[in-house]
């Protein structure tokens, strides 16, 4: 991949270029071949995960000795400790779609954000199925294997819209108004919520909704949407990044038209002023 990263800042491609590498010679051969396992809250784990944490965590470390990294598979208690400090601290997700993973659907990715002083600044989502990595910088912009990303507007109404829609982690009473009226042209749910967002920012689907994120699910995708120049926020009109475990929401559209009609659809509240 490295002759057409000419465009992206020097330090990015080569972090993207380790973690492509990496997830290639040590996940890929696990594809569709691990058992899963549940943790406490019901999601799914598998040994492929903690592999993966584990290796690019050593990876990491070495290039950047000073870093700490807060991955999915840690205790509670060590990512609240880690989120607590100012210190610069990546963001891992060593397996964003772990049940379509374990079980040999292709649509998985995995995440890492750097956080910086309370922000992300730097974010990779990679889609080794289809070699695809997605990349941002705050305040320079995001690629899509080194060529650059904007999000374009769409000219699509509402209801012909691809939206892309988790109901299961909605309210009961948005999840069936939705459901009902149907807003959108078409709906989908399909398993990584970073790879997700980042279709969006693609504009390979133009709505999306989802109620719960932890914060190693959305990191990273959510600058590729701010940098592709998609748009965010969540259901109390708030950014969606924040240091913390809280679970957050995202409401998002590919266009400033769609995110007005869809917030407004949504009864997102709008700032005063």
């Amino acid at each position: 991949m490295a002759d057409i990263l000419f465009a992206m800042d020097t330090d990015l491609a080569k972090l993207q270029n380790c973690l492509t590498d990496t997830v290639q010679q040590h996940l890929m051969p696990l594809f569709n071949t691990v058992s899963r396992q549940y943790k406490h809250d019901g999601s799914v784990v598998t040994v492929a995960d903690k592999l993966m944490q584990q290796t690019i965590t050593e990876v990491l470390q070495r290039d950047f000795p000073d870093i700490k990294l807060l991955g999915e598979e840690m205790t509670a208690l060590e990512q609240a400790e880690l989120l607590g400090s100012n210190d610069a601290l990546w963001c891992l997700d060593p397996i964003d779609g772990t049940s379509n993973f374990a079980a040999g659907m292709p649509f998985f990715s995995i995440s890492l954000a750097l956080i910086e002083k309370g922000e992300v600044t730097l974010g990779l989502v990679y889609d080794p199925v289809m070699n695809e990595c997605f990349a941002a910088k705050k305040g320079a912009g995001a690629w899509l294997n080194g060529q650059r990303l904007k999000a374009e507007i769409s000219g699509l109404a509402l209801n012909q819209t691809l939206a892309i829609i988790d109901f299961k982690r909605l309210p009961i009473s948005l999840s069936k108004r939705l459901v009902e009226e149907k807003p959108y042209g078409s709906q989908r749910s399909l398993g990584s919520i970073a790879l997700e967002l980042c279709w969006l920012a693609a504009g390979r689907a133009q709505l999306y909704l989802h109620g719960r994120q932890q914060i190693w699910d959305y990191a990273a995708a959510q600058l590729v949407i701010q940098e592709a120049g998609a748009f965010a926020c969540t259901l109390d009109n708030e950014p969606v990044f924040s240091r913390n475990l809280t679970p957050r929401s995202t409401c998002a559209a590919s266009d400033e038209n769609l995110f007005a009609a869809w917030r407004d659809y949504l009864h997102v509240p709008r700032c005063d002023g």
